[in-house]
């Protein structure tokens, strides 16, 4: 393939992924079936990767799939109800000056909208989370129900049943699709941020062996991130959001070594972060701080910038990241908040009183593997070594990746080695 060659297909598959939602949507709210939508913007999809190298790019992608795939819906519906067919393929290819029309009509429609609604839409809340995020990934994503289930670490058959059991509820649910009002739309915002804050932590995540697999669902939700972005771009929450997810996948290329390990953010090479998405990040937090409206979105990307901004472990400001901490636990309270905070509570003041903050935790999250790791690092630095590895065997046990297992069996085999070196001195 030729260098411009090359470039073309950049250009369309890139432009194809960002008008593909704006096309399912405009679909979805005229024909109101999620199948028909989906399959006739992927059959235009297909005749876009026939025609636009020939012919050249339209002026608008979305209303050139919006166009194609309303005939090609039309025309699959005439074929179930035996009506007269469409054109031939030419006739409906040779779109000439149709699009500008159709531009005009999507503008006027307020396409805007209708992404909101298919994110919605995949957010009702007769659906599990699993089957959000898949029916989300595939519908608004455009990503194979194969690249799904690899991510999931599920077969194929089974994210097809779980895609298809969703689409059914929604059916079934019959979501009305008028535009939303200032309530429902601020209710639709929050359901669908919090949609893709989840697809986002799926992709970061990811352990060193599945990186691949997984690795583009935290990309996905990034763009998703951006998607929202442009319909509220004066919401201070939504810039959180994008700016929190930028500077958390910022830092994914230091996050493993060589050989596949987990490195703790301490330990990170700093220079590989990516330096573009920081600035990014920390110029949309900026911007948002403005508005004097913070949520939890925005104080957690504020976290994530107190690290990005230290050039050095030792130059984080522990003692702010500790008050946004507490200023999150006033706003999102969980025990999970609590547990971060005492970890900047442990480089503040020591590792007792972080210890004393997390054990009232333990019933709450006696299932979770940063709690065990957390306090094995704890009960280890106040000298209790029978205690943390105890609280490491248990980490160990609830690992979600082999990464991660192994990261807590080195400090296990530690304390071991150090407890064969003082029995040894002793003898």
């Amino acid at each position: 393939m030729s260098e411009a060659a090359g470039i073309t297909a950049a250009w369309i598959e890139a432009a194809l992924a960002s008008a593909r939602p704006r096309a399912v949507a405009a679909l979805l709210r005229h024909f109101r079936d999620l199948d028909l939508a989906e399959e006739a913007v992927q059959e235009a999809c297909l005749r876009a990767l026939a025609h636009w190298p020939k012919n050249g790019p339209p002026r608008d992608p979305a209303a050139w799939l919006v166009f194609v795939g309303r005939n090609v819906a039309i025309d699959h519906t005439r074929r179930q109800k035996r009506l007269a067919p469409l054109p031939d393929e030419a006739v409906l290819s040779d779109l000439g000056d149709a699009e500008a029309g159709i531009a005009e009509r999507l503008d006027d429609a307020g396409y805007r909208d209708d992404i909101l609604r298919l994110l919605f839409v995949c957010c009702h809340p007769e659906l599990p989370g699993t089957q959000q995020i898949a029916l989300a990934l595939r519908i608004v994503s455009g990503l194979s129900v194969r690249q799904i289930a690899r991510a999931f670490l599920v077969s194929e058959a089974a994210m097809e049943q779980r895609i298809t059991r969703a689409k059914a509820k929604i059916a079934k649910a019959d979501v009305p699709f008028e535009a939303p009002g200032p309530v429902e739309r601020a209710e639709r915002l929050a359901a669908v941020a919090a949609m893709v804050y989840l697809v986002f932590n799926e992709g970061y995540s990811v352990s060193h062996e599945t990186a691949e697999a997984r690795g583009r669902l935290a990309e996905e939700a990034i763009r998703l991130g951006r998607l929202l972005l442009r319909l509220f771009p004066a919401e201070p929450e939504v810039m959180g959001l994008l700016a929190l997810m930028l500077l958390s996948h910022a830092r994914a290329p230091a996050r493993f070594d060589a050989d596949g390990a987990v490195v703790l953010l301490d330990a990170q090479d700093r220079s590989r972060w990516n330096a573009a998405m920081i600035g990014e990040g920390l110029a949309l937090i900026d911007k948002a701080v403005r508005h004097r409206r913070p949520g939890p979105y925005l104080v957690q990307a504020a976290i994530s910038a107190l690290h990005a901004r230290a050039r050095r472990p030792e130059d984080t400001d522990w003692a702010e990241i500790d008050l946004l901490y507490s200023t999150l636990e006033r706003l999102a309270p969980s025990p999970v908040v609590t547990l971060n905070r005492a970890v900047a509570v442990s480089k503040l003041r020591g590792p007792a009183e972080a210890l004393a903050m997390i054990e009232p935790l333990a019933d709450r999250l006696s299932g979770y593997f940063h709690f065990h790791g957390l306090r094995g690092a704890l009960l280890s630095e106040l000298g209790r070594a029978d205690e943390a590895a105890e609280a490491y065997c248990r980490a160990i046990a609830l690992a979600n990746s082999p990464a991660e297992a192994q990261h807590i069996r080195a400090h296990l085999d530690r304390l071991q080695a150090e407890a064969a070196a003082r029995d040894g001195a002793r003898r």
